[in-house]
């Protein structure tokens, strides 16, 4: 089936959407665990970082949000070329900074609470 162009916009613009109110909700469940957010949407010349938190501990969090219709489609979602990405823009963010960092996901799914992964890749992995 071909879709046309004003089918494809669409269809972009809905998954717009969703990211932002799953990230929307990722926000919201960083700030009731005690998180300082310090940013949203953060850009680099390496790429987009969707949240970056400071925990209770100040290790500064980089955190993706992914919004799929179940869990493991989520966690899927992000590969090893994505992670590498994502790991070079933290760089640029953090640089100069001695702050200890680590990489979380946040998957959001229809009719659950967002969940939190902890530590969910090290720059080492990749």
């Amino acid at each position: 089936m071909i879709k046309s162009a004003a089918t494809k916009l669409q269809l972009r613009k809905a998954a717009e959407r969703r990211g932002r109110r799953g990230e929307t909700l990722a926000t919201l469940l960083l700030l009731c665990k005690g998180y300082r957010i310090l940013g949203r949407r953060v850009k680099t010349r390496a790429g987009e970082i969707d949240l970056i938190a400071k925990s209770l501990r100040g290790v500064v969090c980089f955190v993706e949000v992914k919004a799929r219709p179940d869990e493991g489609l989520a966690t899927e979602a992000i590969g090893a070329r994505q992670r590498a990405r994502i790991v070079h823009a933290a760089g640029l963010y953090l640089a100069g900074k001695p702050w200890p960092a680590r990489f979380d996901v946040i998957t959001v799914v229809p009719g659950r609470l967002p969940r939190h992964l902890k530590d969910a890749w090290r720059p080492d992995d990749i």
